[in-house]
């Protein structure tokens, strides 16, 4: 998205996405417009030079024609060439006049769409910001974050659910390209995570770079919103207590799962591949969660369609051999590993946090 605004105001801001054409390419539309009005101009002139005076001899030449073409599309109009001939007035007053408004306006056409944008980019602002409700916000856009993003849109989030902060201009500006909406700015500070609308969100995840920084965002955004679900990601396992303790509600350790796939395909390559193909959303196998449908309730969860790996009983998370777990409920949900489907997507309802 193209960017209006004084090098002190780029600080903090809100960018949607939007497909424009490029500055230059902008500046030789106009700078092209002008010159054919100008070239007109000279030709409406010089075509009709016995019908124009120049009082320094007589004589209009082409050079004279655009002399006169400048001045007069510019409104200088020093006087000393001047059309005599009823039929030369007539065509100053039926077609350069017009031609000189055509002029003005095209010069000054950058200011008029630098304030049409403005207008036009406060009323998507506003419009964005009331429409917003139960989104995520996801702080940081590596290659964890990307990751984040592109598994929660595989999963049937909508792309303009998903708001990206990062402090980086140009990592907003390809998300931006990328068609999602970003945040320029540190999410340590409240007020960028506000223009997320991060107390209106309902999940952020947190893939920074620096485990304190994950530690602050934390910080702040459960400050923000209490009913937040928050899901970050360290790089040491010593930090993870640390950032529970901040209000994260899960933690993913990058390092230390990297370390355990790469013994876990040493000892058994099967069972590495298995684990790479859940982790990648749409190929091969997913692990998903979804809530007990009726057919299913008051039965085993080895009696369910999918491989139930899990079963989550209000804030517990039953293994499906638990004792517990034996029966199923209607209010339980399930995490199962089913077969990726790429002709569809499934929408995984989310549980509201209490």
């Amino acid at each position: 998205m193209k960017d209006i605004s004084p090098p002190d105001e780029q600080q903090h801001r809100v960018l949607l996405p939007e497909p424009v054409a490029g500055p230059l390419r902008q500046v030789l539309r106009r700078l092209l417009a002008a010159a054919f009005v100008l070239l007109a101009t000279v030709l409406l002139v010089y075509l009709e030079r016995e019908s124009y005076t120049d009082n320094a001899d007589g004589e209009v030449s082409l050079l004279d024609a655009f002399y006169y073409a400048t001045v007069t599309l510019s409104t200088t109009g020093y006087g000393d060439i001047t059309p005599v001939s009823d039929g030369a007035r007539l065509v100053n007053v039926l077609v350069v006049t017009p031609l000189r408004v055509l002029f003005l306006i095209i010069l000054i056409g950058t200011t008029l769409e630098v304030l049409a944008e403005r207008t036009r980019e406060q009323i998507r602002l506003a419009r964005w910001r009331y429409s917003l409700r139960d989104h995520t916000v996801i702080v940081g856009f590596g290659t964890k974050g990307r990751s984040a993003a592109e598994t929660l849109i595989s999963s049937g989030t909508p792309q303009d659910r998903i708001v990206i902060v990062d402090p980086s201009r140009k990592v907003i500006d390809a998300a931006n390209a990328d068609g999602y909406t970003g945040v320029i700015g540190d999410a340590t500070r409240s007020d960028v995570l506000l223009k997320a609308e991060t107390q209106r969100a309902t999940q952020v995840v947190i893939a920074t770079q620096r485990d304190d920084t994950a530690v602050l965002v934390t910080l702040t955004a459960r400050q923000l919103n209490r009913n937040l679900r928050i899901v970050a990601a360290v790089r040491e396992e010593e930090n993870a207590p640390l950032l529970r303790q901040s209000g994260a509600d899960s933690v993913i350790t990058s390092a230390s799962a990297a370390g355990r796939l790469l013994g876990m395909s040493m000892l058994s390559p099967s069972a590495g591949a298995v684990m790479e193909d859940l982790i990648h959303q749409g190929t091969g196998l997913n692990l998903t969660e979804r809530p007990v449908t009726k057919a299913e309730a008051g039965h085993s969860p080895r009696e369910c369609r999918d491989l139930v790996v899990s079963v989550v009983r209000g804030h517990r998370v039953l293994g499906f051999d638990d004792p517990d777990a034996a029966t199923l409920e209607l209010t339980d949900r399930l995490v199962v590993i089913r077969r990726a489907s790429p002709s569809s997507t499934t929408v995984i309802p989310q549980e509201p946090r209490r």
